[in-house]
């Protein structure tokens, strides 16, 4: 029997358990040997809880207990996750884990640590919740090169966006819908400022270029200035709008960003509506794969959190191959990168955007004093050097 401890009993800790319990006979054959839940380390009591009498106030009694050899970090956040984790894998500890913050931070650190000790450092639920992508980078994918990944990595803020299209409700109100919810919680920055899916991003370019993607790097554009006007637009272009996370290798560079994008209804991410993710993934030889369900939520997170210990189970004293040096990647600013660009302008600058904007291609729509035009192809530097000389309301990117 495979002794595990779970550290935070939040709502993924409980969801582990949960998972564990429920799916036992179908974990135990997957995994080989039965696993068994000896400890739950969290701060709190919880008296009537199922699992009461496994609920142990102090790491050292899961850290010295030579039986436990998989432990499940829930707790989020940086301290004390690090530490623990860290001390965990130097005792030949298997982790895995749900908390993207610390693997964004300090992956590739940890991973070496484990791989000097004959363990695992596993992160599968870190990226896309119940949704099965870091496995299928590191084995599945192992013969292409991967040249692009681009996800819809956040459910809030793709919540609120599908609420916004379908409703023509302003941001302010479909966030505090999301709020009441459960959807968004009540400090809703790291979401709709996009720095979730930085750090998401981050860890998938890391995985992409086999090196490290500092999330510190990449540009983060969130979706408050957002309004219900850019839909009006989108839908008069057969297009719809989606907070994207993106990195691409172009002529040997490496380029990486969050931001809203309009995208063609026949983009298979423009289907991805509500709480749902999803990631797309371009390799030289397989083409196009889309990776597609929950992000988010307590049993999907831990069904992903589960299958890392299945498969550290199934590599007791192995290590299991993830390539992620610690070699920092020099990303491309994205002043370098062309793409097209949607814009409005007032309804009187319609002549000075035709003018500084050569080859514009006008945008029809009922929005009373705005003219509406999408550029054409251009570097970053050169849009914001020529959207400064008009005074632009707003610009949103096309990604084709």
């Amino acid at each position: 029997m495979i002794q595990v401890a779970v550290l935070g009993y939040g709502t993924v800790g409980s969801g582990v358990v949960e998972v564990i319990e429920k799916n036992k006979q179908e974990i135990n054959k997957k995994s080989g040997e039965a696993l068994n839940i000896k400890y739950i380390l969290d701060l709190r009591d919880f008296p009537g809880d199922p699992y009461e009498e496994k609920v142990v106030h102090d790491v050292e009694v899961i850290l010295n207990d030579p039986e436990v050899k998989i432990i499940c970090e829930t707790m989020g956040g940086i301290k004390p996750a690090y530490d623990f984790t860290k001390r965990a894998l130097c005792m030949g500890k298997s982790v895995c884990t749900s908390n993207k913050e610390l693997v964004a931070l300090h992956g590739p650190e940890l991973i070496q640590v484990a791989h000097e000790h004959q363990c695992n450092y596993l992160f599968e639920a870190s990226v896309g919740g119940g949704i099965p992508i870091i496995r299928p980078l590191n084995y599945s994918l192992t013969a292409e090169r991967i040249d692009a990944i681009t996800g819809i990595l956040n459910g809030t803020t793709n919540y609120i966006l599908t609420k916004m299209e379908r409703e023509g409700a302003d941001f302010e109100e479909v966030l505090r819908e999301a709020q009441e919810k459960g959807y968004a919680e009540r400090n809703p920055e790291a979401d709709i400022e996009g720095y979730d899916a930085c750090r998401k991003i981050a860890i998938l370019s890391s995985l992409m270029c086999c090196r490290n993607v500092k999330y510190e790097d990449i540009y983060t554009e969130g979706i408050a200035k957002i309004t219900p006007e850019d839909f009006v637009y989108a839908k008069s272009m057969g297009k719809t709008i989606k907070l994207l996370a993106q990195s691409k290798e172009v002529g040997g560079k490496m380029y990486a960003m969050v931001a809203p994008f309009l995208i063609s209804i026949d983009h298979p991410l423009s289907m991805v509506n509500g709480v749902f993710n999803a990631v797309w993934v371009h390799g030289n030889m397989l083409g196009d794969s889309m990776y597609y369900g929950r992000g988010a939520g307590k049993l999907p997170t831990a069904s992903a959190v589960v299958s890392d210990v299945v498969d550290c189970a199934r590599h007791i004293g192995k290590v299991i191959m993830c390539f992620w040096d610690d070699e920092d990647v020099e990303l491309t600013g994205i002043e370098e990168a062309e793409r097209r660009f949607f814009v409005r302008v007032p309804a009187q600058k319609e002549m000075d955007a035709l003018h500084v904007f050569e080859r514009a291609s006008v945008v029809e729509a009922d929005v009373p004093g705005e003219f509406a035009f999408v550029t054409d192809q251009m570097a970053e530097k050169e849009f914001n050097e020529k959207a400064g000389q008009v005074g632009v309301i707003s610009r949103i990117r096309i990604e084709e």
